[in-house]
């Protein structure tokens, strides 16, 4: 089986797949925040792991620490490190250096596209930091946005405003115009990351948008969009599993994609 990991830069998240099974089809799967990283290796170490494809834009010394966790009977040609490439699953990447587009944008598109053939697609990863990425109808990633994400908006302005406070992550979410501080605050979060993802689906003229990450559920409820919405657990992952059979099928013809 398929162990596919996605090391962001908060968390570590992780799906068991079948080489050939259906998008999102997790035998198993789990995350774990960076600090409770040596927690993975008892996690993993009753899977039925053949092979591993990881996804890693959190630094040299956290993929050292996530490979140390892997089952020690794999071989090192069982593990592969996913990069962005010009193409790949029928993605083109269109980015001035392919190589510097951020690797799970690059699974991100790729699994939006996957999802969403012949489209064009917003495809909106909401974490520690929102990208928001347009690929064509005819499979062509052309670039995309990064701004701060929704807790990290919030706490910037906890910590360098004086006297604002903190945004808990329960808060209620709040309606329009609020007449208390907090819910200013987390207001005007929530319009920021809203506004930039409806701006993106007219400006692409896109007739889908893929939301994903652990602020998509929030920032969801604040938008207004024409087309619709589709919320997922986690875009990267199906990227990476959409990724890995594309190279399974090209490796069988003599190439290596990833």
């Amino acid at each position: 089986m398929l162990l596919l990991i996605d090391a962001g830069n908060t968390r570590i998240k992780w799906a068991l797949c079948a080489p050939t099974g259906a998008a999102g089809a997790w035998l198993a799967s789990g995350a774990a925040a960076h600090a409770q990283l040596d927690t993975l290796k008892a996690a993993w170490s009753s899977l039925a792991i053949s092979a591993v494809l990881l996804s890693n834009v959190a630094g040299a010394a956290i993929g050292a620490r996530l490979l140390a966790q892997l089952p020690v009977h794999l071989l090192p040609q069982a593990i592969a490190t996913f990069a962005s490439l010009p193409q790949l699953a029928g993605l083109r990447n269109d980015y001035r250096d392919p190589a510097q587009l951020g690797c799970d944008r690059f699974a991100a598109a790729i699994g939006a596209h996957a999802l969403a053939p012949g489209q064009a697609v917003i495809v909106a990863n909401c974490g520690t930091a929102t990208t928001i990425d347009a690929i064509t109808a005819d499979g062509a990633f052309i670039g995309g946005m990064i701004l701060p994400g929704l807790g990290l908006m919030a706490s910037s302005l906890a910590r360098n405003t004086a006297q604002l406070p903190q945004i808990a992550s329960d808060a209620v979410l709040p309606a329009g115009f609020a007449d208390n501080t907090d819910d200013a605050i987390l207001s005007g979060c929530l319009a920021a990351q809203a506004g930039a993802i409806e701006r993106a689906v007219r400006m692409h003229g896109a007739s889908a948008c893929l939301l994903s990450g652990g602020a998509a559920p929030r920032i969801a409820q604040a938008l207004a969009l024409p087309v619709p919405l589709r919320l997922l657990e986690n875009i990267v992952m199906i990227g990476l599993q959409a990724a890995a059979r594309a190279s399974g099928e090209a490796g069988k013809q003599g190439e290596h994609p990833c």
